[in-house]
């Protein structure tokens, strides 16, 4: 026999309108404290939703949040990304300039990334929403809402996006993601997807950096692409991306002529009230995206060039978080190493580079 919440779930299949509103606002707690009811009759109740997300927009604002709470679920996931008709009644009201609820649809499309299927927006094609995009292609148009949406002025209501973020960072975990995150668009005046994407890795609100230091650093896995990714952009085919991985890993501190010889122009003569990255996270996220582009000699050769190693010498000088102090250790290790066949030993002993240190406890490097 049906329990007094089965029944109310049931209610969200039904004819009249004020009935379908009690039962979904009535819901939405048990979508996070009992997400297992909405998997009942083989996911009837994930189905009802589906629906109701077109519905009157007091149900439908509901029925997003249950869908949202409960798109931890592999199950669920697996049925929402497996559905194209849903996938596009999303992709319709996020790249819609008049939709309300246009941040919630991204959480949702952020949550359903964790499904391998969710690649199908790499490919998928639909109606191309003038004059927000000029592609045909699904995540063209949402990396179009994320760069116009950036200040909350494409969308009337507000919505800024950010969300969408976590979609493109689990996107680029996939070859198919990286290799479209890096490579020019022709529907896009050749415009290269990430070159959207760096230059947020310095912007107000904490879930688009993180989500872009993500995107980047998945996107940095693709080894063939960082002589391109560590050239400059004066130069043809160039992202240059280290100047957007650098900036936010430095504060107000000066440095010494000998030190600022070769760096980066946009790492020099920083403002006195330059502030470096506040969460520790997305500043571990950075150093490991360093480490990843030291793969090559080549790589190394470059960040050594522009002097990586004075930079990540003052973050380590003025970050007291262990797990910055323990990334920046690991790309020391590999920049401030003799390349094979150079260097020499001391007295039969390994040469030893240190990374000055405030207190007692250093950062020895061993070669």
């Amino acid at each position: 026999m049906p329990t007094e919440l089965e029944e109310l779930v049931e209610f969200l299949h039904h004819g009249n309108t004020q009935i379908r509103q009690i039962a979904a606002e009535n819901l939405v707690g048990y979508s996070t404290a009992q997400p297992s009811l909405f998997k009942r009759n083989q996911l009837e109740p994930v189905k009802d939703l589906k629906m109701l997300i077109r519905d009157y927009t007091p149900i439908a604002k509901n029925v997003l949040t249950m869908l949202i709470n409960i798109s931890d679920d592999a199950e669920v996931v697996k049925s929402l990304t497996g559905d194209d008709q849903f996938l596009e009644s999303l992709l319709r009201r996020v790249t819609d300039a008049n939709h309300k609820n246009a941040d919630e649809h991204c959480m949702l499309l952020a949550n359903m990334a964790k499904s391998d299927s969710i690649t199908k927006l790499l490919t998928m094609k639909r109606e191309t929403p003038k004059p927000l995009s000029t592609s045909p292609i699904a995540i063209d148009q949402l990396l179009d809402c994320f760069v116009k949406g950036a200040d909350g002025s494409y969308n009337k209501h507000g919505a800024n996006y950010d969300y969408l973020s976590y979609l493109f960072a689990d996107l680029a975990k996939h070859e198919k993601g990286r290799q479209h995150f890096l490579s020019p668009r022709k529907e896009d005046e050749g415009i290269v997807p990430l070159t959207k994407l760096v230059v947020f890795t310095e912007h107000p609100a904490t879930i688009r950096r993180r989500g872009v230091a993500n995107t980047i650093k998945n996107s940095c896995f693709d080894v063939s692409a960082h002589p391109r990714l560590l050239a400059d952009q004066s130069e043809e085919g160039g992202i240059g991306l280290l100047g957007y991985l650098l900036l936010p890993l430095m504060g107000n501190e000066e440095y010494s002529d000998e030190d600022t010889e070769g760096m980066l122009d946009e790492c020099q003569l920083l403002s006195p009230d330059k502030e470096r990255e506040k969460q520790a996270d997305i500043i571990c996220t950075h150093l490991d995206t360093l480490l990843l582009l030291t793969t090559t000699r080549e790589g190394r050769e470059r960040m050594r060039a522009v002097k990586v190693y004075p930079i990540i010498r003052e973050l380590h000088s003025h970050h007291e978080n262990q797990d910055v102090k323990d990334a920046v250790d690991r790309l020391v290790q590999v920049l401030m190493r003799d390349e094979e066949g150079e260097g020499q030993e001391q007295d039969g002993q390994p040469k030893v580079q240190e990374l000055p240190e405030d207190e007692d406890d250093q950062i020895v490097e061993v070669v």
